[in-house]
């Protein structure tokens, strides 16, 4: 999965990492995306963790604010 590899990088705690984590994989889930490599998901991982690097910790406020990244203008 993308978001593991993407989160190496950061200084992000370990609760905060596995946090983002489900995150992904429910959004994952919920787009039909879970079962595939993609560059929806890459940007979906992307999406998750820049909206933690504005200082967002809760699930649903990372949740709102993903969804806000992948929706087109």
């Amino acid at each position: 999965m993308p978001i593991y590899r993407l989160l190496q990088n950061t200084s992000f705690d370990r609760e905060l990492i596995e946090m983002l984590t489900l995150v992904f994989e429910d959004i994952s889930r919920e787009l039909g995306l879970a079962a595939i490599e993609d560059a929806l998901r890459d940007t979906l991982a992307r999406a998750i963790i820049q909206c933690a690097e504005q200082g967002l910790r809760d699930p649903l406020e990372i949740r709102r604010c993903a969804y806000g990244v992948l929706k087109p203008a």
